[in-house]
This record gives C-alpha cells, sequence and structure tokens, in this order.
C-alpha cells in the first residue's frame, strides 16, 4: 500500500537524521500532525507536501514513491566494478561499493586521492560515524586538532561531528576504504 511506504521512509529519513517530527515540521512548513499521520500510514500526502518534506533532507520526491523492491537487499560488486559517484579535477575520485542497496543504514567507498589532494583547509562536522581504512599509501587526518598519519594497513574511526580534514601528504596516489553512517545522500556526478 502507498500509504504504508511512504510513511515508513519518511519516518526513517527522520530519524537517521535524528530529527523529530516538530523539527520536521518546522523546517518543512508542514504540520506536525500532517508528519504523524504521513508516519502512521493514515492518510497518503500530496504531491506539494512531498516536495516540502523530501527538501528538507536534500532528496527527490521519487525517493518516498519508489518500490522498495528496486533496491536490494544483497549487492556484490566485483573489483574495478563499483558505481562511481564523485570525481573532483582528476585529484579525487569516489567509487561506491553499496549502490542499489535497498534503505542502507551506511554507504562504503573506495577512494582514490592523488597526491597533495585534500578535504579543504575548513574542518568538516556532520553527523554519523567514520571508518577509514588506508589501502595503498599515505593518509593524514586531523581529527579535533589531533593528527594522524595512516599508511597501508592502518586505519582511523571517529564521530564525525568531531572537526575533522584529511590530506594526501605524499608524491604518490593513496587508495582509501570509507565506512560513512549514516548514509549520506549524494548527487551522482
Amino acid at each position: 500500500m502507498v500509504k504504508t511506504l511512504i510513511g515508513k521512509k519518511l519516518k526513517n529519513v527522520r530519524l537517521k537524521h535524528e530529527m523529530t517530527i516538530e523539527a520536521l515540521a518546522q523546517k518543512s512548513m508542514v504540520s506536525s500532525n500532517m508528519i504523524s499521520r504521513i508516519e502512521r500510514g493514515l492518510t497518503t500526502p500530496s504531491v506539494e507536501i512531498l516536495m516540502k518534506l523530501a527538501e528538507v533532507f536534500g532528496m527527490s520526491i521519487s525517493y518516498f514513491v519508489e518500490e522498495a523492491e528496486k533496491g536490494s537487499t544483497v549487492v556484490y560488486t566485483r573489483a574495478g566494478e563499483g558505481e562511481p559517484i564523485f570525481f573532483f579535477q582528476d585529484k579525487h575520485y569516489i567509487v561506491s561499493l553499496t549502490q542499489g542497496l535497498r534503505d542502507p543504514g551506511f554507504k562504503v567507498f573506495y577512494d582514490t586521492v592523488q597526491a597533495g589532494c585534500s578535504s579543504g583547509e575548513v574542518d568538516m562536522v556532520h553527523k554519523g560515524e567514520e571508518f577509514a581504512l588506508v589501502v595503498e599509501g599515505c593518509m593524514l587526518f586531523v581529527i579535533q586538532g589531533e593528527t594522524y598519519k595512516l599508511n597501508k594497513g592502518d586505519s582511523i574511526c571517529f564521530k564525525a561531528n568531531l572537526p575533522h580534514r584529511w590530506e594526501n601528504p605524499e608524491r604518490a596516489e593513496a587508495t582509501i576504504l570509507w565506512v560513512v553512517s549514516p548514509a549520506p545522500v549524494i548527487a551522482q556526478a
């Protein structure tokens, strides 16, 4: 039933963003009563309401109406066949290893970072957790002002609400395996 599917998806995305119904109502300009009724599968929202709700999460309304069966419960990715999702000036190339997984709570990325490439001079802060494993090369991570140098085989795990940034300080390419939770909404390149 469409009402139930939309309600479950709205509640899941709201909880993944650690947002109350009241906070969502304030940001979307949709009443908290309406949001509660949608989440409980008691009403089918209009396209206008779905657009307002989707906009809060940076999503398209298709997320709410797309059948859950279109995603998979198992994603098998052969070496070199991950789905490219981000490119930055031939210096930073990210491939998703979990694209197509139905309602994921995390994402796994294979990241190729050229020599000298960095996340920038400004620290990032966001919700969730991150795990990084250096597969090849070397990476520097600065987390809450403390610097960690990771070589091949080293890993780091941290709360993403801590100010952080990274860079490849070497003259060679680095490859990193990232696990990010909750699954970020990423616009494909």
